[in-house]
């Protein structure tokens, strides 16, 4: 604070905001805020950021090409999707710690919105899911022109949870036929299991042993080493036994032949109508994939002390998938696990993935014959691996401390991803969501007080049967907004104190130190409140109401309907003065 504003009584504001906003870092760093990592990068941080950047890579890389797969693309579709977008996010992103690529959900997401447009037609369904890519892009940029990064804040946690709950079920269900080697035609989860129970007998015996040793591989590595890129060692080793003993030729499926080289820009061949009819999906595509990048940003930025712009992260999450799908990729998002593994590891900046891209290229120009003979049990099994590290029984316990409701909302949501799709079942989640908040809004907190001289304070009767209640006064506290979903819950509550009181109630003290506003129906509520009461000869006195809201009593005409005089700075005061103007008892004195 300036030394003008320092007097004889100490500071004062003298008419300015006791509020400041946060200063505005300059524009370079604004737009590209890993320039505020470089001066003195190297050696402070290059050594962590390529150890971090080659880990990150290594997990990576087999989890990509497994991810392609689900969505119903070339492996090498996933290995193009850790390139450019990678680079992009580096550059673009808030957070220091996220990595960007091909993600379960999304994928999942990605095969359900082109395969009914695709006709099986490989090339079309490549040019479809490029085209998805730069839609789902292009609304994230078009959200940070319009600055649309607060609707993060109203991401529910109980729709996350059960929406990857219940996306591990769907990706388990998805991957059995790789896994057991049964020729699977299904893509919803309760028809691909109807359908693999139905084939048991095609069951093929060496690829079950490729995938339960892959499988138990990465749980023992991820349970007693989790540091080590266990998918990398699994994915190295299944390419070295499928060289060795010729898998392919005992009936075994693997990736097959991958393209080398670095992928070219070309604007996905796909025609006017077919793109309006992708848009839809590439919504919810947009909607999924932020909510996911923006949690995990957040929850990162908060463990290392860091900040996170969400309009930034629209910048940078829209440009990363346009880039994808201008390089034959696919929608991607932020991936909690490899994100994980960046912070485990020591990665401090967003160089990270500009390093984790490099050996990804080198892979695509050096590696693609090795990869080619990947059993496809490995990477079945790469991805059930992920979707148990999905289930989280702590976050149902959270959600049971929170309440019943959010719960109830988690589990729709868990069934409605595997029942009817992960679009429809975001769609009823959120509505359920809504339902939630009217529901919590119509029954808000209130008590009736009484005081308490062990505490010294006016406190809920409920909580405290030794509070002391003034004869004729009916001390209501009401603790959030009144509005059209609860007024008549209100009105009826202070209807049900005045009958419950001990004695005939002349006085309403309404204690507003909670009272958080009113819309118009607050305010006719309030006025036809007092009404009710004056017809009973009740009075309503008002305590603790902020000086805000009192301008709101004063422009609405409420404070003028109640009397002036019957304003209190505290409870005790307008208690106080009940008492003294209570009419006198039959036969006595007040």
């Amino acid at each position: 604070m300036s030394e003008r504003h320092l007097n004889a009584d100490g500071y004062s504001y003298e008419g300015e905001s006791p509020f400041r906003p946060r200063k505005q870092p300059p524009l370079l760093a604004r737009t590209f805020p890993v320039s505020t990592s470089m001066p003195g990068y190297p050696k402070r941080n290059g050594r962590h950021d390529v150890i971090a950047g080659v880990t990150v890579a290594a997990l990576a890389i087999p989890s990509a090409m497994a991810y392609a797969e689900l969505a119903g693309l070339s492996p090498v579709a996933g290995l193009y999707a850790l390139l450019l977008p990678a680079v992009a996010y580096a550059f673009l992103g808030s957070s220091r710690q996220v990595v960007v690529g091909p993600e379960g959900a999304l994928s999942l997401l990605v095969a359900v919105s082109v395969a009914p447009l695709a006709a099986g037609n490989a090339s079309t369904y490549a040019a479809l899911a490029a085209m998805l890519g730069l839609l789902v892009g292009a609304i994230a940029v078009v959200g940070r022109v319009i600055r649309l990064g607060w609707v993060a804040d109203y991401f529910s946690r109980s729709v996350l949870v059960g929406y990857l709950h219940g996306v591990a079920v769907v990706l388990v269900c998805g991957q059995l036929g790789k896994l057991f080697g049964v020729p699977i035609a299904a893509e919803d989860p309760l028809p691909q299991l109807k359908e693999f129970f139905s084939e048991l007998d095609q069951i093929h015996g060496l690829t079950v042993l490729v995938g339960a040793l892959s499988i138990g591989v990465l749980l023992l590595l991820k349970w007693r080493m989790p540091k080590i890129p266990a998918a990398l060692l699994v994915v190295a080793a299944g390419i070295a036994a499928s060289a060795a003993f010729d898998l392919t030729d005992h009936g075994v499926a693997t990736v097959g032949h991958i393209p080398a080289g670095l992928p070219s820009f070309r604007w996905p061949n796909v025609g006017v109508g077919k793109t309006l009819d992708l848009v839809p999906a590439a919504a919810g595509v947009f909607a999924v994939g932020f909510a996911d990048a923006i949690l995990t940003a957040r929850s990162f930025a908060g463990r290392n002390g860091q900040h996170v712009d969400a309009n930034q992260e629209l910048l940078a999450f829209g440009t990363a998938n346009v880039a994808a799908g201008l390089t034959q990729g696919f929608p991607i998002g932020a991936s909690g696990s490899r994100t994980a593994v960046n912070e485990q590891v020591g990665g401090r900046t967003q160089v990270v993935g500009l390093v984790a891209a490099a050996v990804a290229a080198l892979v695509l120009l050096f590696l693609t014959q090795p990869v080619s003979v990947l059993p496809k049990a490995c990477l079945g099994a790469v991805i059930i691996v992920a979707a148990i590290g999905l289930i989280e029984p702590d976050a149902w316990r959270s959600l049971a401390q929170a309440g019943r409701s959010q719960v109830v909302i988690a589990a729709v949501t868990t069934a409605g991803v595997v029942l009817f799709g992960v679009l429809e079942a975001l769609i009823i989640a959120v509505l359920l969501s809504i339902v939630d908040v009217v529901m919590r809004s119509s029954k808000p907190h209130d008590a009736v007080l009484g005081y308490v001289p062990r505490l010294d304070r006016w406190a809920d009767v409920s909580l405290h049967p030794s509070a002391r209640v003034s004869p004729g006064v009916v001390v209501y506290r009401f603790d959030d907004r009144l509005l059209f979903a609860n007024v008549r819950y209100v009105k009826g509550r202070i209807r049900e104190a005045v009958a419950g009181a001990p004695t005939t109630t002349h006085f309403v003290v309404f204690d507003a130190e909670g009272f958080a506003g009113m819309d118009a129906s607050g305010i006719e509520a309030l006025f036809q409140m007092i009404d009710a009461l004056t017809k009973d000869e009740i009075a309503l006195v008002v305590a603790r109401l902020k000086s805000h809201q009192m301008e709101r009593f004063d422009t609405t005409g409420l404070a003028t309907r109640i009397g002036r005089q019957r304003f209190f700075p505290t409870v005790a005061a307008a208690v106080e003065w009940c008492v003294e103007e209570q009419p006198a008892p039959e036969g006595g004195t007040a």
